[in-house]
């Protein structure tokens, strides 16, 4: 059995689209409402921080896909239960910044801590590190529905970001093969592409024009202190910084490598979430 977390999320809910049919799949959810089940699903009500939702979560399962939040979990009391409940292969939801020196923002440095939780807990292993997602664009809907305009921090600077869908077939393939246990996978889209460009091809895909305002850091950080707290506002900061630097744009072929296809571009995901940017 299968155990699925984080099933209500951009990715996860892409895992659980994904999983061939056939065996069964179980969701760990603290909504089940809101959960999107497939005829062989089974949705356990429950959080990390609830021991007792754990183990039902957890009974009879032997390969999991964990996500936890950025900020306010770590691993170690899920990484425990499953232990106990004897899951032989956990396939982590983690991030490329890992592996960069000088991503040293409290929420990476919460994924470095659950990965090592995750690499020591005896249990098999695989790691996944996307770059940014290319549906993080889907929070220029409204301004581009109600203004035409993208608004974005350093414009210029290029991100190899990835669809979501790679994330997940990706992740399907090492809950349901075995080649990718105790390996590291860094996923990327197959070009590294700027706020500037993505405007560009929004706009191209939409038959009208779109205008790209550039924003000033304390601009960007009254904006997302709107949506987010603090740490992820001074997180969201750095990562940008890092952008502008050039850290986000080496291309991986992680995807075709693993999926025996290219990775799909964001003209390939805007294409297929149009209706967002689209006025009623």
């Amino acid at each position: 059995m299968i155990l699925v977390t984080g099933a209500t999320g951009t990715v996860g809910r892409e895992v659980l689209r994904s999983l061939p049919a056939g065996p069964l799949v179980r969701v760990l959810a603290r909504r089940p409402e809101r959960v999107t089940p497939t005829a062989t699903t089974e949705i356990v009500q429950g959080e990390y921080g609830d021991p007792r939702s754990l183990a039902r979560a957890l009974r009879g399962v032997t390969a999991v896909f964990l996500v936890t939040d950025c900020v306010g979990e770590d691993d170690a009391g899920f990484l425990r239960a499953a232990r106990r409940a004897g899951v032989q292969h956990v396939v982590k939801l983690s991030a490329a910044a890992v592996e960069d020196p000088h991503a040293d923002d409290p929420i990476t440095a919460r994924q470095r801590r659950n990965e090592h939780l995750l690499r020591t807990s005896g249990m098999q292993w695989t790691l996944l590190r996307p770059r940014s997602f290319m549906s993080n664009t889907l929070s220029w809907a409204t301004s581009v529905r109600t203004e035409h305009v993208v608004r974005a921090l350093y414009g210029s600077s290029a991100n190899a970001c990835v669809d979501p869908r790679d994330i997940a077939d990706v992740a399907v393939r090492a809950l349901t093969l075995p080649g990718l246990r105790g390996q590291v996978c860094t996923l990327t889209g197959p070009r590294a592409v700027s706020a500037v460009e993505q405007t560009a091809q929004l706009a191209e895909l939409l038959g009208r024009p779109l205008r790209f305002e550039e924003l000033e850091p304390a601009r960007a950080r009254a904006l997302w202190s709107e949506r987010h707290s603090a740490p992820v506002v001074e997180a969201l900061l750095h990562s940008a910084q890092r952008q502008r630097d050039g850290a986000k744009a080496r291309v991986e072929n992680t995807v075709a490598q693993l999926v025996g296809r290219p990775p799909r571009s964001f003209r390939d995901w805007a294409a297929a979430h149009l209706p967002a940017f689209t006025p009623s």
